[in-house]
């Protein structure tokens, strides 16, 4: 017996061996004691699985194929994105109140073009390298940003500074065991407040086939998939950080992909090679934001108050829930 555990029959002698295994119905990989055995046998499974596949994938493309025009419509594939649980705060673009909501709220003499932004970017007490850089990366993203490193100074006694000098917005990035894993973004000089998780940081150096450094031209933003209340909300707050007016000879964008909850940030330059091609280079840093809280007014830990805050086992009762 050889390591598949069959003895060979000699030649000219039995039937000839079958082309590919054939596993009983109620066959399960599992019940296989020997664990290199088991592994063996499951590769094998998966390999027959996959052949399966391919051969009917061949199949129904032969049949279109033959039907023509006649074939019937591509079958959507379902995705958790597309089975999304219904949220009755889903904005519709031509809600009279949203629009006055929007009119009033705390960006609109931003979207009215009476200010202009000017961003602080700060940092937790005495930062360490890797967030270091990743303030300085950020502020070559964001125009007009100035970048502030704490030394023991409480966010309270900076906040009052900020207004003074006309800054409309202020950035932390918080860190943990020298990993930026935290942002706070406020807007001054009324709030609101959005606290975010931070993962997936990724610095320029650290992006395979990234192109030359940015430019100082004011970027383009895209903001994708912000459909509810508070998710436009978030948009508006993202959207507010850049100046009106891009500068397309630039050509460079900043995209907040709103995806499951998680707003993925990335940073690109795109060529246009022709009418119909478009080449783009991502020039980072990247990162991944999870909103944990909203609270109206300026950054306020202990009295402020919260319009909304995520609470895990009471808001995810369902993994097709989402709430931006």
């Amino acid at each position: 017996a050889g390591h598949g555990g069959c003895s060979v029959p000699a030649e000219g002698t039995g039937p000839p061996a079958p082309e590919r295994v054939l596993f009983p119905p109620t066959f399960s990989v599992s019940e296989i004691k020997n664990k290199q055995r088991r592994h063996f046998m499951f590769l094998r499974w998966k390999q027959q699985q996959r052949k399966e596949k391919l051969a009917l994938k061949k199949k129904r493309r032969k049949e279109r194929e033959a039907l023509g025009d006649k074939a019937p419509p591509k079958a959507i594939p379902k995705t958790i994105e597309n089975q999304r649980v219904y949220d009755e705060t889903t904005v519709d673009p031509n809600d009279e109140e949203v629009a006055f909501d929007e009119a009033t709220d705390e960006f609109a003499p931003y979207f009215n073009r009476q200010t202009v932004p000017k961003i602080l970017i700060t940092t937790s007490d005495r930062p360490r390298g890797r967030t270091v850089r990743f303030c300085e990366q950020l502020a070559t993203v964001i125009p007009n940003a100035h970048v502030y490193y704490r030394r023991g100074l409480a966010l309270k006694r900076i906040i009052p500074q900020c207004i003074a000098r006309d800054f409309t917005d202020l950035i932390v990035i918080n860190e943990d065991r020298k990993i930026p894993n935290g942002l706070v973004l406020s807007h001054l000089p009324d709030g609101p407040t959005a606290h975010f998780r931070m993962s997936s940081v990724r610095l320029r150096k650290e992006i395979k086939r990234k192109g030359k450094e940015p430019t100082e031209h004011v970027p383009e933003v895209i903001l994708n998939n912000f459909t509810t209340r508070l998710g436009h909300s978030i948009g508006r707050m993202f959207a507010a950080l850049f100046p009106h007016d891009p500068q397309f000879i630039g050509r460079q964008v900043a995209t907040f992909h709103n995806q499951r909850d998680y707003i993925f940030f990335r940073f690109h330059r795109y060529i246009f090679k022709s009418e119909k091609k478009v080449g783009i280079q991502e020039l980072g840093p990247r990162f991944t934001l999870k909103l944990r809280s909203l609270q109206k007014g300026t950054f306020d830990s202990k009295f402020g108050e919260y319009e909304w805050i995520h609470k895990r086992r009471e808001m995810d009762t369902s993994r097709r829930k989402f709430h931006l």
